[in-house]
């Protein structure tokens, strides 16, 4: 609150006054004080008075009455608070923002799609790196069973620290066996390029059920394998059965462009 020494003037006789008012008015009259004295004011008919109005008094004898209100008291504003006072809290701490999230689909066509039979890769066909694909053995051959592989590069390796979401796979079985629909096994391959002996075989699966001449360009692999080709520690695929049947025929790169070709749907974040 202000000073209000150069306020004071005698209470006696009559004249005008400075005075705050210390409560709003009520009942036609409020308390201020005056000079400072805390006295009962009359507040003239239509002057609305609030709590910390400066007022003007009229002295009539022993009766004040204000008269005018000449605006709010003066506010002297809080000290700031010292440098190192710390912060009010306010509350728990805001959370972590959330890790930017991309997502992406990668197309892997194999760099090779060949067949190993008795001890090598065929070469009777088409040309050794883009062999048809099978399994088992044709009925009445004097051959030994066979095992088909597509090897994927370093391609998939490119997504390195993504996390897979799904793979999927094209194939189209060509005719050799029995015309009805027939599953092959899938395996899981280590090496991505085609090695000059056999291939290292790993996990099973079931593959996609084809007719002769059918074709599937979405049959899904588990996301595990796919996964295992991004990080590294796999890079093909096979379909091979320690068994003469099914004998089963799918197409390789020289017979159909799209043959085996994976496709890769990643997240990273």
């Amino acid at each position: 609150m202000g000073d209000f020494a150069d306020t004071r003037v005698s209470l006696t006789g009559q004249g005008t006054l400075v005075a705050i008012a210390q409560t709003a008015g009520s009942g036609g009259a409020c308390l201020a004080n005056v000079a400072g004295l805390q006295v009962t004011v009359r507040i003239v008919a239509g002057l609305s008075v609030a709590a910390g109005n400066v007022l003007l008094i009229l002295r009539r004898g022993s009766t004040y009455w204000a008269i005018a209100t000449l605006g709010a008291a003066p506010v002297v504003a809080p000290s700031p608070p010292s440098p190192d006072t710390a912060p009010p809290s306010t509350g728990d701490p805001a959370p972590a923002p959330k890790p930017d999230i991309t997502t992406g689909v990668l197309t892997c066509p194999p760099v090779a799609t060949a067949t190993y039979r008795d001890g090598s890769w065929r070469s009777d066909g088409d040309p050794v790196s883009g062999f048809d694909t099978y399994q088992g053995r044709y009925a009445g051959s004097s051959f030994g069973r066979m095992t088909g592989c597509a090897f994927y590069g370093t391609k998939p390796r490119s997504l390195s620290g993504a996390t897979v979401t799904k793979a999927t796979l094209k194939a189209r079985r060509l005719s050799g066996g029995d015309f009805a629909a027939r599953t092959p096994t899938l395996r899981l391959v280590s090496q991505s390029t085609r090695p000059s002996g056999a291939p290292t075989l790993n996990e099973t699966t079931a593959g996609p059920s084809l007719a002769v001449n059918a074709t599937t360009t979405s049959f899904t692999i588990p996301t595990a394998w796919a996964q295992a080709m991004v990080d590294g520690t796999r890079g093909g695929l096979a379909i091979s059965i320690g068994s003469d049947t099914p004998y089963i025929h799918l197409a390789g790169r020289g017979s159909w462009s799209a043959a085996w070709t994976l496709t890769i749907y990643w997240r990273r974040g």
